[in-house]
């Protein structure tokens, strides 16, 4: 009889995204126990930290979780918010996950019999294997000069960002050019608000080349499935911010230097503000070159695919610019741009201080290969860049998940045949 009453798992997954039910629908497959522990609600974040125009920028083809591959009309196309929603509905139904809902965990740690002690809000668990897919992108990241701004200026951060009409009359700065900032940028740019914009050094690449959509080329190529050990950066890849594009209105690309020939107006790094002016880097007119060259870029590395395979495609164009800034300019006034409200576009950090292992680095990310890590049964799952620029996507989450739950499987196989061993002898 056993004396203790806490329910044991073989598996316990923490977070229920898409990298959880993905894991979720591969233990099942493998007749392996587990339960997942979501917070929330399973896949809230795409509910409550998206704007009401969020698309995806990767074609729908490119969905292709466990189970459940798109298989709607338009596979070229970009499902909108609420057809993201719709399909993650029905990848949850099609995983019928075992699942707890609204329990948050609190923390793991290791017994000295080496299985897991998880204590969550609604009581506690042990297993003998903990999965990490929570993602990567917990805190919201709000600068300290934030604290310093007049509070007559509404500030919010891009998580919390639905539309135009929830921010006060006015201008709106927003911080940082990645694909949320780009984005968001544009969503205010096309609702008719003044926007500044803080550009930092994020690429970009174009929607199309030669005919066809640039993610379709690239995975022709097999950059989707290039393990980061293999990148040229090896692990550094993981610091680097996506480019900017968007599938908006069928998808298209999104040009700084267009925007600003309408009348968005673009500012380097924001640094500072002396509790008068906004300063910022002189770095606007490198950022958007460097920005330009990599399009470029991309777009020559298709030329040279094409030409090595003898594709038949139409031909290319070199992107020259509609637009160049007029000088740097380091200063902005609040008072004299009448900017009412700041949206932070700066991006998140990890927070995963309720697992209590050494398997992280001085920056709090997880030290893993390919989502194993050196710790005997903790994994991670759904990071940017876990084994493939695919990982944080709907399109190579699922390979990742199998690849992790067969390392699982193997352990406790080998743990089952040493135990037999054990009785044997």
């Amino acid at each position: 009889m056993n004396a203790d009453p806490t329910p044991h798992l073989p598996v316990i997954i923490v977070g229920g995204g898409q990298a959880g039910l993905s894991t979720s629908w591969h233990l099942q497959r493998r007749g392996i126990e587990h339960l997942v522990l979501e917070k929330h609600r399973a896949m809230h974040t795409w509910e409550t930290q998206r704007w009401d125009n969020f698309c995806l920028v990767t074609p729908n083809w490119q969905c292709d979780l466990p189970g459940h591959a798109y298989s709607g009309p338009d596979p070229d196309g970009f499902m909108k918010k609420d057809e993201i929603l719709s399909y993650l509905k029905g990848f949850r139904a099609a995983v019928a996950p075992p699942i707890r809902e609204g329990v948050a965990v609190s923390k793991v740690t290791r017994r000295e019999d080496g299985a897991f002690h998880v204590a969550t809000s609604d009581g506690n668990y042990t297993a003998d294997q903990i999965v990490v897919a929570s993602g990567g992108y917990h805190e919201p990241i709000m600068p300290r000069m934030a604290e310093r701004l007049p509070v007559s200026i509404t500030q919010i951060h891009s998580a919390q960002y639905r539309n135009a009409e929830q921010l006060p009359e006015g201008a709106v700065l927003v911080v940082g050019s990645g694909q949320s900032g780009a984005q968001i940028a544009e969503d205010l740019h096309l609702a008719g608000r003044k926007v500044f914009l803080a550009v930092g050094a994020a690429p970009r690449c174009a929607r199309f080349h030669r005919g066809r959509d640039v993610v379709t080329w690239l995975a022709d190529m097999g950059y989707y499935d290039m393990p980061v050990d293999q990148h040229p950066l090896r692990e550094g890849v993981r610091d680097n911010t996506n480019h900017y594009v968007t599938g908006r209105d069928g998808g298209r690309d999104i040009d700084l230097r267009k925007f600003a020939r309408e009348g968005m107006e673009l500012y380097g790094v924001l640094r500072d503000f002396d509790g008068e002016k906004l300063i910022f880097d002189t770095n606007l007119t490198r950022a958007l070159d460097d920005a330009d060259k990599t399009y470029n870029g991309i777009n020559a590395a298709i030329d040279k695919y094409i030409a090595e395979n003898n594709i038949g495609a139409p031909p290319g164009t070199i992107y020259e610019p509609v637009w160049r800034p007029d000088g740097e300019r380091p200063h902005l006034t609040l008072e004299g741009s009448n900017i009412t409200s700041i949206v932070w576009c700066i991006g998140f950090k990890p927070d995963f201080r309720w697992l209590d292992a050494p398997v992280f680095n001085g920056s709090g990310h997880p030290k893993h290969r390919r989502g194993v890590t050196s710790e005997e049964g903790i994994y991670f799952i759904g990071l940017p860049w876990l084994h493939t620029w695919g990982s944080g996507r709907f399109g190579s989450v699922g390979r990742d998940a199998e690849f992790i739950v067969s390392h699982m499987a193997e352990r406790m196989d080998a743990r089952s045949l040493s135990a037999l061993l054990k009785v044997a002898s």
